[in-house]
C-alpha cells in the first residue's frame, strides 16, 4: 500500500512538470475480462463460508491491479516525453527481483533457520523458508531471469547484469524448484531460439544438454523418490479427490472466492487435507464453478491474443520472459487466479501493458500546454 502511494505521488508530479495526461486504450477485452472475474468473486462473498477471508484476497487483488495500473501509466506517460532515455518494465523488474533474491541469499547464511525450509523428512533444505514458499521464489527467480535476458540488450552495463543475474540463478538453484526450473529452461530456449549466431546458439544448447542430468538427478528426483515425481508430490490424487467429490457440491458458482469447500479446508479420505489447490485453473473451477472458469479461459486468450498481435520486440519479448514462469507456476502453486503472489501482480502488469497507450493526438488547449511549457517541439518530434 506504501508503494502504491508513493507510485501515484510519482505519476501526479509528472503533471507538474507538463507532461500531460493523454492516453488511449486497446485490447480491452483482457482488462474487462479480468473485472468480471473479479466482479464475480465480490458477487460470490454471498455464499462464501469465510467473507472476511474471501474479502481480504479481493482487496489485495484489487489493490495489486491498481499498482500495476500506474506502474504502466507511469511509464508509457514518461517514454512518451523521453523517447531518447525510456524506461522498461523488463529493467525495473530485473532489478527489483535481484534486490529481493539478494536478501534471500545472504539470509540463508546469517539466519539458516529462518531463510530455509526443511522437507523430505528434514533431508532437503530449500530457499524460503518461513518468508515464502519456495516454489514461489523459484517463479520470482525465473521472472527475474527472463527479464535479464530482455534487458541484456539494451543495457550498457552488460557485465554488472551477467553478475546479478547469476545471483539470480543461483537463487533460484538453492530453492529446488521443479516447476520453476522448467519454467527457465524454456525461457531460455524461446530467447536463444531468437538469436541470429549459430555458434552461440550452439554452445547454449549443448550447455542446456549438460544440465539437464544433473538437475534431473538433483532437483527434479529428490531423494531417489521417483514415485514422489510422478505423483507430483501428491498433487493428482488431491486433484482427483477435489474433483471429483468436492466440485459436485457446488458445480456452477463455486463456494466463493479463494476457497475449495464449505469447511476451512478440503478434506478426503483418498488424500491430504489441503486449503488451496496448487492449480490456478482447478482453484478457479472450485472457488467460482464453471462459469468463473469460462471467464478465465477468455480472459487468457484474449491477453494472448493482444501480446501476439503486438508489434513492439521489446514488449513480445518481455511478455515471454514473464508470462511463461507464471504459466507453469500455475500448474502446480498458486498462479496467476489463485491466492494473492507475485504471479498474480506480473500477470496484471502484462494486462495493462498492451491496453494503455500514450496518444500522439492533442486538442488546442493541449497543444496550448505544450506550447507554453516548451515541450510541444519535442513531442511533434516524437509524433512524426
Amino acid at each position: 500500500m506504501g508503494t502504491l502511494g508513493w507510485l501515484i505521488l510519482v505519476y501526479q508530479s509528472l503533471g507538474n512538470k507538463g507532461l500531460l495526461k493523454n492516453f488511449s486504450y486497446q485490447n480491452t477485452l483482457s482488462p474487462i475480462l479480468y473485472g468480471a472475474y473479479l466482479f464475480m468473486g465480490v458477487v460470490s462473498l454471498l455464499w462464501s463460508t469465510d467473507v472476511g477471508y474471501s474479502t481480504l484476497q479481493l482487496v489485495m487483488d484489487l489493490e495489486s491491479l491498481v499498482f500495476a495500473y500506474f506502474l504502466i501509466k507511469t511509464i508509457v506517460r514518461f517514454n512518451f516525453y523521453h523517447a531518447e532515455t525510456p524506461l522498461s518494465i523488463s529493467h525495473c523488474l530485473f532489478y527489483s527481483i535481484f534486490w529481493v533474491l539478494l536478501i534471500f541469499v545472504i539470509g540463508m547464511y546469517i539466519d539458516p533457520d529462518t531463510f530455509f525450509r526443511l522437507t523430505h523428512g528434514g533431508e532437503v533444505a530449500r530457499l524460503g523458508g518461513i518468508l515464502m514458499n519456495p516454489n514461489e521464489l523459484g517463479m520470482l527467480a525465473v521472472v527475474g531471469i527472463g527479464c535479464a535476458l530482455v534487458y541484456w540488450n539494451e543495457s550498457r552495463y552488460k557485465w554488472r547484469t551477467l553478475l546479478f543475474a547469476a545471483v539470480i540463478l543461483y537463487a533460484l538453484i538453492m530453492t529446488g524448484s521443479r516447476s520453476s526450473m522448467i519454467g527457465l529452461l524454456l525461457v531460455v530456449f524461446l530467447f536463444v531460439n531468437k538469436l541470429g549466431k549459430s555458434s552461440l546458439k550452439f554452445l547454449v544448447y549443448a550447455g542446456m544438454g549438460l544440465a539437464i542430468p544433473v538437475i534431473i538427478r538433483f532437483i527434479f528426483i529428490k531423494q531417489g523418490d521417483l514415485d514422489e515425481v510422478l505423483s507430483m508430490t501428491g498433487r493428482l490424487p488431491f486433484w482427483k479427490a477435489l474433483l471429483t467429490e468436492g466440485l459436485e457440491k457446488s458445480p456452477w458458482y463455486g463456494f466463493g472466492f479463494m476457497r475449495i469447500s464449505w469447511t476451512g479446508a478440503f478434506k478426503s479420505v483418498h488424500t491430504y487435507e489441503g486449503h488451496m489447490t496448487h492449480n490456478t485453473f482447478i482453484q478457479v473451477l472450485m472457488n467460482l464453478g464453471f462459469i468463473g472458469l469460462a471467464i478465465v479461459v477468455f480472459q487468457m486468450i484474449f491477453t494472448l491474443r493482444a501480446h501476439l498481435k503486438s508489434d513492439d520486440r521489446i514488449v513480445r519479448m518481455t511478455f515471454i520472459g514473464i508470462y511463461i514462469p507464471i504459466l507453469i507456476n500455475s500448474f502446480t502453486e498458486f498462479g496467476i487466479f489463485g491466492e494473492t503472489n507475485f504471479g498474480i501482480l506480473f500477470y496484471q502488469i502484462l494486462i495493462w501493458m498492451n491496453t494503455i497507450k500514450y496518444s500522439p493526438v492533442f486538442t488546442s488547449s493541449q497543444k496550448l500546454q505544450l506550447t507554453i511549457s516548451g515541450r510541444f517541439p519535442e513531442i511533434a518530434r516524437v509524433s512524426n
